[in-house]
């Protein structure tokens, strides 16, 4: 099959999973963001996506995504440089910016930042929510109780330096894998491609602020219900 067996095929398949899990990224900090304003209403979607069947098989589908993606990542990293040296990504088009040039030549390190970020993320949240409710393990919180957990996380100065680290690792990798996914699939020519750039600059900015505020927010107890 070409998706797997050509270099081509690879990178289409590294581009979609990529965009699915953006959307998701965006599911998600929408959803975080709700826990500014609410305690209630956040604690609401937390229990409506706890241990139900359709939120069971959402992150089985979730994990096969970002498995795919990591490991076609470090399969296409293996080949750019035993084929092309220190150039990590085979793309056509030069891209002069700074930032995205830092970024594309470090990508697998931002990539392995990310992937210790989310392991973190899952061990402190979906370990102590989704899966403790499935195996039924007594937790010192209540699984669905989301906000609690926020609230914990982040009173630890510890986690809130990683989640940071994490944060910035996060938005050079998005950044850089925003136009590159979409000139992979051909939605770029020399007019929109950087207009792609900076629309995933502007996107992917407010998408990682959305996470950002969060943290900061239960850091400092800023977070209206916190306040009140």
């Amino acid at each position: 099959m070409w998706l797997i067996n050509s270099s081509i095929g690879r990178k289409v398949v590294m581009s979609v999973t990529g965009i699915a899990l953006i959307l998701f990224l965006t599911f998600h900090g929408c959803m975080n963001l709700v826990a500014l304003f609410s305690e209630e209403g956040y604690n609401m979607i937390c229990e409506f996506l706890g241990a139900n069947w359709y939120a069971v098989v959402a992150t089985l589908g979730l994990a096969a995504l970002a498995v795919i993606h990591i490991v076609f990542a470090f399969i296409l990293t293996a080949q750019n440089r035993t084929a092309r040296g220190n150039n990590r990504y085979e793309v056509a088009t030069v891209v002069k910016s700074g930032k995205v040039e830092w970024a594309s030549k470090n990508m697998l390190v931002l990539g392995i930042i990310v992937v210790i970020g989310l392991l973190l993320h899952l061990y402190n949240f979906w370990y102590n929510m989704m899966f403790a409710e499935l195996v039924g393990n007594v937790q010192p919180i209540d699984p669905a109780d989301g906000f609690a957990w926020i609230e914990q996380t982040f009173a630890n100065p510890v986690f809130v330096v990683l989640y940071i680290i994490w944060l910035v690792a996060l938005w050079f990798h998005l950044t850089h894998g925003f136009w590159s996914a979409l000139q992979t699939i051909g939605w770029s020519g020399k007019i929109w491609f950087q207009r792609w750039k900076c629309i995933g600059t502007i996107y992917v900015t407010l998408l990682i602020l959305a996470f950002l505020v969060v943290v900061l927010a239960f850091a400092f107890k800023c977070a209206p219900s916190l306040c009140s």
